[in-house]
């Protein structure tokens, strides 16, 4: 289980960039794991603004192919290549990842100094990184695209008074942790024995751009983050659901049957000078509402009571 989780907001509006708000793309850091949800662009000169290295981006999950989710991609992998990178760099996508990112990463006379590995992914799966999962959720936008859940794996809390009976000091509990068995001092020992619980994984989603779908109240269910899109105020949601995009209020709704802990409103329209509407609007609906600005940082913390026996 991870020690540390932080979202970053390097973008936060929709359609186009304003002076308010860049185009969408957030940072996840897990540990030492730097995942990128969507690259619109400017998107690297927004990272550079932050404390988040585009070096150590491991991993980019992309929601649907419009632009102001994609077009950065191409100035921020040459940066890296620039920049003499050599890890490989996992892109991971809808429908059409593979064909459309094939073409669009070979404009122009540059070349990768690394391996970029695409991926097209599909409603439903379930990527397995060691510590946490993503999670797909195929959305109505009029194109391929996608939801995301970030889900930190459930953890058994140890018991110390259990783990003192075996003389088990914190290395050999992390590797009971990590193996489930173990044998010490000519015993076997399980993790069953030692734990006084499960620590509930902390669980973050990503709408992407998406008109209303009833499946995400379930996707996002008791999600500690929900991130979704509030492109505009109710006054104009019906022409946002005619565009595949959702309204504030339909937003609200969404995270109060899901029973999130908190949701944080994106991809705000340039109309829009400030968030001030929006926020208001939702807070009726779910109190513990907020539209993010560009370049806020939070740290997803562990529920004082996020455990289950």
């Amino acid at each position: 289980m991870a020690s540390t989780i932080k979202i970053t907001f390097f973008g936060t509006g929709g359609s186009w960039p304003s002076l308010e708000r860049n185009v969408m793309s957030i940072g996840v850091q897990i540990d030492s794991d730097v995942l990128l949800l969507d690259c619109g662009e400017g998107t690297q000169r927004q990272i550079m603004r932050t404390n988040v290295s585009f070096m150590k981006i491991k991993r980019i999950f992309i929601t649907h192919y419009h632009g102001d989710h994609f077009l950065g991609l191409a100035g921020l992998i040459q940066t890296m290549a620039l920049n003499e990178r050599k890890d490989p760099l996992e892109i991971y996508g809808p429908e059409r990842t593979v064909d459309l990112l094939t073409r669009y990463l070979t404009v122009g006379y540059y070349s990768t100094t690394f391996p970029i590995l695409l991926h097209e992914i599909y409603n439903g799966e379930t990527l397995d990184f060691g510590d946490y999962v993503v999670k797909t959720l195929e959305t109505d936008h009029g194109v391929p695209s996608l939801a995301y859940c970030i889900k930190e794996k459930d953890m058994p809390r140890i018991d110390r008074d259990k783990a003192k009976k075996y003389g088990l000091d914190s290395k050999i509990l992390e590797k009971l942790r990590r193996e489930g068995e173990i044998t010490y001092n000519g015993k076997k020992i399980t993790i069953d024995a030692v734990s006084g619980g499960v620590r509930i994984g902390r669980k973050i989603v990503y709408s992407g751009d998406t008109r209303p779908v009833e499946k995400m109240a379930e996707f996002a269910k008791d999600a500690d983050i929900l991130i979704h899109e509030a492109t505009v105020d109710s006054t104009l949601e019906e022409k946002a659901n005619q565009y595949g995009h959702t309204s504030a209020r339909q937003a609200a709704e969404i995270a109060k049957k899901a029973n999130v802990r908190e949701l944080l409103l994106v991809h705000i329209s340039p109309r829009y000078k400030s968030g001030e509407i929006i926020e208001k609007e939702a807070k009726k609906i779910f109190p513990n509402t907020r539209v993010v600005n560009d370049l806020e940082e939070i740290i997803v913390r562990v529920r004082k009571h996020q455990f289950s026996e």
